[in-house]
């Protein structure tokens, strides 16, 4: 049976690179803005009990606790020297206020021990901001530790590292991204430390280029890496309005990062249609980005789409980047990781459920899975604005039903 202690993030560093960078770009723009937050399971057949609300609600009291150390912040200097004084400051000064998170359980029927939970995140943007990743890490390490508990460490380590060898003999240069749905604390950091051994024990053309969580890129002196996330765009559209929303939140981010090297632009956030019909108004931006991510919808579609968008530009696509980060495992890496050499494209990966919460049964002997939970914390609103994303996987369209209509008209996309 799994271990019964439920961690507490004992590091504001215990969170994804592009959180950091994202309150950064807040910070810079909109310090003012408030936001509210929403959870989302996508997974029905999970319930929750009141036991488990209350073990959470106790969890998230003890954020008080979590500060920047110095160390850290001289480590975060140097890695990411992207980063101003001004906003190390902030991060130095930052205190998490437990009252910006309402966690209430919700039966499914009166007096029923089962149901399912609510989570919202309410205060300023700038601060609310550093909620989403620890939160869902903690509703995942609790889950396995008080509901789901037929599974063990046993293996991890050595399942890790064997998929390390198969993405570096690929040929994939990858990225861990498994922080918000990873099965616990402790078995990313097995994983983690797996994955960079693997790095430097093989050679070949294949490459870690290092993890989105803060915290272990500095225990395993790695690289940190992230790019934007979605709730970037959805709060810059609700805030400046939807039309060039996209071409928006770029050069706002390049106003944030003036000197950076690696721009890697999300591209799914109202669809990749909506994106790229923004995308080539504006030229130069198409030129000073290096990249794009592709996050929803079919992957093997997308690598074609954009190089017939850079070939109108008149851009040459090999010297562009395509990072790929939905839903990937070894098989769909390898395979997305031969198109783009087909096609020109210089890939990376970014890989997290499938790195950090793939577990079996124990009772079963390894031959059942233990399914990991499918779930998001959304952006909802800013300024008292309605927020939304409309993706390229209909299933993972979220924010107001009317909202997504309109927006979607905005577009021109099927309603």
């Amino acid at each position: 049976m799994a271990p019964v202690d439920i961690s507490v993030p004992t590091s504001i560093l215990d969170t994804d690179l592009y959180k950091l960078t994202m309150q950064a770009a807040v910070l810079h723009h909109f310090p003012t803005v408030p936001a509210v937050y929403k959870f989302t399971l996508r997974d029905k057949e999970i319930s929750f009990t009141p036991h488990f609300v209350d073990i959470l609600n106790g969890v998230v009291s003890h954020f008080t606790d979590i500060t920047l150390q110095p160390a850290e912040r001289e480590w975060l200097q140097s890695a990411c020297p992207y980063f101003t004084s001004e906003y190390l400051d902030y991060l130095s000064a930052y205190r998490f206020k437990p009252e910006q998170v309402q966690i209430t359980f919700v039966p499914y029927t009166d007096n029923s021990e089962r149901g399912t939970i609510d989570i919202v995140m309410s205060g300023p943007w700038v601060e609310t901001i550093l909620w989403e990743v620890p939160i869902l890490a903690c509703v995942s390490e609790t889950y396995y530790n008080t509901i789901e508990e037929d599974w063990n460490y046993d293996g991890q380590e050595d399942i890790a590292y064997s998929k390390a060898r198969a993405l570096l003999e690929g040929g994939c240069v990858y990225m861990e991204f498994g922080t918000r749905r990873r099965r616990t604390f402790h078995a990313q950091d097995i994983m983690v430390g797996a994955l960079v051994r693997a790095s430097t024990e093989m050679q070949s053309g294949g490459r870690l280029m290092g993890t989105s969580n803060v915290h272990f890129a500095h225990k395993y002196n790695v690289a940190p890496m992230g790019t934007i996330a979605h709730e970037w765009f959805m709060g810059v559209a609700a805030l400046k309005g939807y039309e060039t929303a996209n071409s928006l939140a770029l050069e706002l981010w390049e106003h944030t990062f003036p000197d950076s090297r690696a721009l890697v632009a999300l591209t799914d956030t109202f669809s990749t249609g909506a994106f790229f019909k923004n995308f080539v108004q504006v030229p130069d931006l198409a030129r000073r980005w290096t990249g794009l991510r592709q996050d929803s919808g079919d992957p093997f579609a997308f690598s074609p789409r954009a190089k017939a968008v850079y070939e109108k530009l008149g851009i040459d696509h090999r010297t562009k980047t395509i990072t790929f980060s939905d839903g990937l495992d070894v098989e769909k890496a390898l395979k997305l990781q031969k198109q783009s050499e087909e096609i020109g494209f210089k890939a990376s990966f970014g890989i997290g459920t499938f790195l950090s919460n793939d577990f079996c049964k124990a009772s079963s002997g390894g031959k059942e899975k233990s399914k990991a939970m499918n779930m998001v914390i959304k952006l909802a609103s800013v300024d008292g604005k309605p927020c939304v994303k409309i993706s390229d996987d209909l299933t993972k369209n979220t924010g107001d039903e009317a909202e997504v209509r309109k927006v979607k008209q905005i577009f021109g996309l099927p309603v």
